[in-house]
């Protein structure tokens, strides 16, 4: 088992519900964020940093003493440019030098769903290595965060795994997620097996539950030894009593989703049109 482990974006909604499924009594979580996460809980191994995954001395002091590094860390929605440039791309960049310094023999990056977000959904799965087709510049962020990984596992040696996740919430939230959920039970155990993987190399994996419903391949996940145990159409009537949706929405005709609309257009928004 991994003994200490950094998991930047720790405050986050995936990072929170990571914190508690991947504790373990011989495990140490070193928890990172910009905002303060929670004070350790008793029987709690944790070590609490803030910081930004920005900031090079910072990670690389974070990354000090390591066995993996899980980095969740940065802008969740689509943001302006800059912004996305600054925390997604360049903060995935330090993040990975940082591990290179230190000398940290696996990361596991949280990509998305988004980096393919413009390819239509057909029928069948959604192939592990779909090539990159963003829908946003936060999609763009996360095709650079594969290639930087793709990068440092190439020139370093180092063991990388890009984790594409859909959508990890306590229970879908919509039709759509009957789909693309990925339960924080199965999340964690889908980064255990990223954990535990003997020499993956550099690895895309899909992070989704093996739902009735599910768009994306399993092929890759359980290859590094994941296991899904949770599906969401034990949700189902519960989320579709206000009636289906239509087939031709783009909810439901991109694996990005509403990210495809005019609605997530930033550059429009940005020219104030």
């Amino acid at each position: 088992m991994t003994a200490r482990i950094l998991i930047t974006g720790a405050a986050g909604i995936v990072g929170t519900l990571m914190r508690t499924r991947l504790a373990a009594p011989d495990r140490t979580l070193r928890l990172l964020d910009i905002a303060t996460p929670p004070p350790a809980a008793d029987g709690e191994r944790v070590e609490l940093v803030t910081a930004s995954v920005t900031d090079q001395a910072a990670m690389d002091e974070a990354c000090a003493g390591v066995d993996a590094v899980i980095h969740l860390g940065g802008h969740s929605l689509e943001r302006p440019w800059a912004e996305i440039l600054d925390v997604n791309i360049n903060g995935t960049h330090v993040v990975l030098e940082a591990a290179r310094r230190a000398g940290v023999p696996r990361v596991v990056l949280a990509s998305s769903n988004h980096a393919v977000g413009y390819y239509e959904r057909a029928t069948g799965e959604a192939g592990d290595y779909l090539f990159p087709q963003p829908d946003t510049y936060y999609g763009v962020s996360k095709v650079a965060l594969e290639a930087l990984g793709s990068l440092y596992a190439s020139r370093y040696g180092m063991d990388v795994i890009a984790v594409r996740i859909g959508s990890c919430f306590e229970k879908p939230r919509d039709a759509r997620m009957l789909s693309t959920w990925l339960s924080p039970d199965d999340g964690a155990r889908l980064f255990e097996a990223c954990l535990a993987a003997p020499s993956p190399g550099f690895r895309v994996v899909w992070g989704v539950s093996d739902n009735t419903r599910r768009w994306f391949s399993l092929t890759e996940a359980e290859e590094l030894g994941y296991k899904s145990e949770d599906d969401s159409e034990v949700y189902a009537e519960e989320v579709l009593a206000a009636g289906p949706p239509a087939p031709d929405s783009p909810a439901m005709v991109y694996l990005g989703g509403v990210w495809c609309t005019p609605e997530f257009d930033t550059a429009v928004k940005e020219a104030g049109r």
